[in-house]
């Protein structure tokens, strides 16, 4: 798999989620994304028994041009430059899904992918823990909004 030059900014997110750091490093290895933007979700929040952690990650791809064939007045020959994306959300989704360390996500659609992850946490020397929960949701940027 080809190194990626995509840019990262985290200045808007905290650090927190260990598995929001593993997806972060699997998206900077691949190639056809430019950009990850990484950000806290308002929905994150921390009691005495659980810490709820929500990220937002924010991808662009990069474009390619292809030309295509077509037909100018109906009968001249003509070529034109088309510039595309070189990865959509459902590809991204599939090349996710095939590292065995982030797997398949719990929600999908045309326009977010959708982790949670939760764990058991138990500090030395104390007799109670707290549940950590990690949700995080991937969205292309520049995408339609949805309704």
């Amino acid at each position: 798999m080809p190194e990626s030059s995509a840019q990262v900014d985290l200045a808007q997110w905290s650090g927190e989620g260990e598995f929001t750091q593993v997806l972060i490093d699997h998206l900077r290895g691949l190639s056809g994304i430019a950009s990850v933007r990484v950000e806290d979700a308002p929905a994150s929040r921390s009691e005495a028994d659980y810490n709820f952690i929500s990220n937002e990650i924010f991808v662009s791809f990069d474009t390619v041009v292809e030309r295509e064939r077509g037909r100018a007045l109906g009968f001249i020959p003509t070529r034109r430059a088309v510039e595309k994306k070189a990865m959509t959300i459902a590809d991204l989704e599939r090349m996710l899904t095939s590292d065995a360390a982030i797997g398949a996500p719990d929600y999908a659609d045309d326009g977010m992918l959708q982790y949670l992850r939760t764990e058991r946490i138990v500090p030395p020397y104390q007799t109670r823990g707290y549940k950590l929960v990690e949700l995080i949701r991937i969205y292309e940027t520049g995408a339609e909004r949805r309704a």
